[in-house]
């Protein structure tokens, strides 16, 4: 049930994200490069938004109550975008295609729009971390056949928001770039609103998990208590550092507790029971701001250790975000017609979710169970997005050499028109494959990597930082578009993304990537190499059960 909604829900999202930078270029006149910028930073809000979800979700609503409510938000918004698109937007009717351009609009049907569209993207956002999270909560990690089945989880819950968005890159793509935009849209509507429904008809079978409560007082907690404690001479050995009282912890029921671990030892200041501290308990009872308990310092070192692998995330984010927006303008520049069949560029994206299928299916049933043979742990979740940082650097170079025979081929038939090259828009397969495999490897191995390794209530978060690496490669991939054409544009020159790609050099762009991205898997390297795996021990309440790393 989960897979079907997160299929309809992802339908519901690409088929306004995947065309959103022809729409902004055919319906409200942006040129090529502020069209892209748009796209990359709403694109990034809707992934920054997820943060919002998650922090609501593991301190105060629950993963149900947050899918729920956002999910709910996502349908107004598309329901919005539909009826502004239908009666204020296409004007006249029948325009936004590529033949018959849109008329002007007044600052508030623009408004209306926007608002509708970061409507989208708070429903999506704060959805999508939860949804995963909440389906992976319904296996106990305890149980040796669900615990299995919750590693392959990750792989087909992203194989199914693959499959959601095929329908929406075939036949929505080619509805909305016909100019049946309204239609395409009403769709969306329509199949977020099924999954909304789909959802709450499974709410009796769930299984819930309660909040922990508001974690930015628990990280401040160990802060200060740590900073209070700067002066303190610890002794050697575990036997002075505060374990709690975790009966009187409501928050943390069913929580595994985590073992202490020796990195970021000033934090463990925070649980070093002082003279002080020893006397003040007796007295008036334990002073949060001075004493906190081991799990809760090791909380906070576990967030701590996360951050250098999530920022290493950020740049691989900036590549896959070309897909949405310069991917679809380098196509709609080639030939995309076969006979009187015009292939709309968007659509090219379909051979990215073709390939995550086929390279799911290839590494669960082929690579994994060979690598398994050499090496009983097969690739760690680490090393499979590692692999992702050299596919997509390789996906960088194949669409480079693409740009170059396209420009090669405009200039020849046609060095000043704003005419689609001659290249076959096929020759974009190879990047957009070699993207689909490097998800494979990054994506779903960061799905499963932040969410074992996430404390217990924290979880939420941990799929949350997945999402917002996306979104801070949004950003980034905007900033660099805007630093690269002021630096390369000036009186004589248009820059490397011009509106008329044959005047540019987005080959350079490519390459540009392609070596940034070369130096964040050294960097990558590095930190995955220092990177301490969370340790988890006993749950709370259960004290005949083993100790174990994850």
């Amino acid at each position: 049930m989960h897979l079907v909604n997160q299929g309809l829900a992802t339908l519901a999202f690409f088929g306004v994200g995947v065309n959103l930078v022809l729409f902004l270029t055919r319906v409200l006149q942006q040129n090529n490069a502020d069209a892209a910028n748009s796209v990359s930073k709403w694109t990034g809000t809707v992934y920054l938004f997820s943060l919002v979800g998650a922090f609501l979700s593991d301190s105060y609503w629950g993963r149900y109550k947050t899918c729920a409510i956002f999910q709910g938000i996502f349908v107004i918004g598309l329901i919005a975008l539909s009826l502004s698109s239908q009666m204020f937007l296409l004007n006249p009717k029948g325009c936004g295609d590529q033949i018959t351009p849109c008329g002007t609009h007044s600052s508030w049907q623009i408004g209306l729009f926007y608002v509708s569209i970061y409507l989208i993207a708070l429903g999506n956002g704060g959805y999508q971390p939860n949804i995963a999270t909440f389906g992976a909560d319904q296996f106990d990690e305890e149980h040796p056949r669900e615990a299995h089945s919750k590693v392959a989880f990750f792989s087909y819950f992203y194989l199914a928001l693959n499959l959601g968005s095929l329908f929406s890159n075939t036949f929505l793509d080619y509805f909305e770039d016909e100019g049946m935009w309204a239609l395409g849209f009403w769709a969306s509507a329509a199949s977020a609103f099924s999954g909304l429904v789909l959802f709450l008809l499974g709410s009796k079978k769930y299984r819930h998990f309660k909040p922990s409560g508001n974690p930015l007082s628990r990280f401040s907690q160990v802060f200060i208590a740590a900073t209070k404690k700067w002066k303190v001479q610890m002794t050697r050995g575990e036997e002075n550092l505060y374990v709690g009282d975790t009966e009187k912890d409501e928050s943390m029921d069913g929580s595994r507790k985590m073992l202490h671990t020796h990195g970021f030892k000033f934090l463990d200041k925070a649980a070093f029971i002082t003279s002080r501290d020893f006397n003040d308990e007796k007295q008036s009872g334990r002073n949060p701001w001075r004493l906190c308990p081991i799990s809760q310092v090791e909380e906070v070192k576990c967030i701590l250790r996360l951050l250098p692998i999530w920022l290493c995330t950020i740049i691989y984010s900036v590549v896959y975000t070309q897909m949405a927006s310069i991917f679809v303008e380098q196509g709609a520049a080639m030939k995309t017609s076969i006979s009187n069949f015009r292939i709309p560029a968007a659509s090219m994206s379909s051979f990215d979710i073709l390939s995550v299928a086929g390279f799911i299916f290839i590494y669960r049933k082929v690579i994994d169970p060979l690598v398994t043979k050499i090496r009983k742990k097969g690739l760690t979740e680490l090393q499979r997005m590692g692999i992702g940082l050299i596919i997509a650097m390789m996906a960088m170079v194949a669409s480079g050499i693409v740009e170059c025979y396209r420009l090669k081929y405009a200039s020849k038939d046609c060095p000043h028109c704003e005419g689609s090259s001659s290249l076959s828009i096929f020759w974009q397969i190879p990047q957009y494959a070699l993207v689909g495999a490097s998800e494979v490897f990054m994506y779903v191995g960061q799905l499963e990597f932040f969410n074992a390794q996430a404390p217990d209530g924290l979880k939420s978060f941990g799929s949350a930082l997945c999402m917002t690496s996306i979104s801070l490669g949004n950003y980034v991939s905007s900033f660099l578009v805007t630093i690269i054409m002021k630096i390369s544009a000036d009186d004589k020159k248009l820059g490397w993304i011009p509106s008329n790609l044959n005047k540019g050099h987005l080959d350079r762009f490519y390459f540009l990537l392609a070596g940034l991205t070369l130096i964040d898997l050294v960097v990558y390297v590095v930190c995955a190499r220092w990177y301490e795996n969370i340790k988890h021990g006993k749950k709370y309440g259960d004290e005949d059960k083993d100790e174990y790393e994850v």
